[in-house]
């Protein structure tokens, strides 16, 4: 029987270390998603214009979407221009609207847009699948006079 039980214990330990790598895998792949919609949002802007730009972007079902990815937009005084999962916040200045921690980190992207171009903000949000309070990670690039982001749950 002890060594039906150390079986059980290293299968068990097998499967946790599995989910455990895959989910870090999982994480690493929406980083490079991540990193590649803001790309080619950067990109999409330059040659169709910031107009045209922006209504893409607020479009739920355009090419700027993949699954829980989404790419948005701030203007560089922290106007949300561009969010196509909460357009409430469009054209609103919420540069001051601090995360549940208080942390006011659309601050930091401006920031990190005006001296290094590009990076990457934590900040807690509102996952919309759980419903609960998470870590999230964004991804920032400055195109222009715009910011262009798109974050992960961690």
């Amino acid at each position: 029987m002890n060594e039906m039980v150390s079986k059980w214990i290293v299968t068990m330990f097998a499967v946790v270390l599995l989910v455990g790598l895959t989910a870090g895998l999982a994480r690493a792949d929406n980083k490079e998603t991540a990193i590649n919609l803001v790309k080619s949002a950067v990109a999409y802007i330059a040659t169709n214009g910031v107009e045209k730009g922006l209504d893409v972007l607020n479009d739920p079902t355009s090419e700027f979407v993949k699954g829980e990815l989404y790419v948005f937009a701030y203007d560089m005084n922290g106007v949300m221009m561009a969010n196509s999962f909460k357009q409430n916040l469009v054209g609103q200045n919420v540069l001051d609207v601090p995360d549940t921690a208080g942390k006011k980190y659309r601050r930091e992207m401006v920031e990190v847009a005006r001296t290094k171009g590009s990076g990457w903000v934590d900040y807690q949000s509102q996952n919309p699948k759980t419903k609960k309070m998470e870590q999230k990670t964004t991804y920032i690039e400055k195109a222009g006079d715009l910011i262009i982001c798109c974050g992960i749950f961690k």
